[in-house]
């Protein structure tokens, strides 16, 4: 099994949730968070004066899905949530060891 953690803009959450609900991943955990890359923040202007805000407003999906998924989840992901500007996101994939439902006990992929 395999973590999937993705960055992306909050207004592609839904696109993102729909093109996951449609290959069957029906579980995932949304964090609000706050970050940068190579954008380095952006710049506004406030009552006159500009000033660098370094952190911009994103959205992290975690997502657990066995070996065979990730590839699709990860081109489902891409589709959803790519507009071609700059800060569409990043997708990170780290192993699973373990996984345990908490209330049957149940472990592995039928714990997910």
């Amino acid at each position: 099994m395999k973590k999937i953690e993705a960055i992306i803009k909050p207004f592609k959450l839904d696109d993102v949730k729909d093109a996951l609900n449609s290959m069957g991943i029906k579980g995932m955990t949304i964090s609000d968070v706050k970050g940068y890359g190579r954008q380095k923040g952006q710049k506004e202007i406030y009552r006159g004066a500009e000033y660098v805000v370094n952190f911009l407003p994103k959205i992290k999906i975690e997502i657990v899905v066995e070996d065979s998924q990730v590839e699709d989840a990860i081109k489902k992901i891409c589709e959803a949530a790519h507009t071609g500007n700059i800060g569409d996101g990043k997708i990170f994939v780290l192993p699973v060891e373990e996984v345990i439902r908490v209330r049957t006990g149940e472990r592995g992929n039928e714990a997910v």
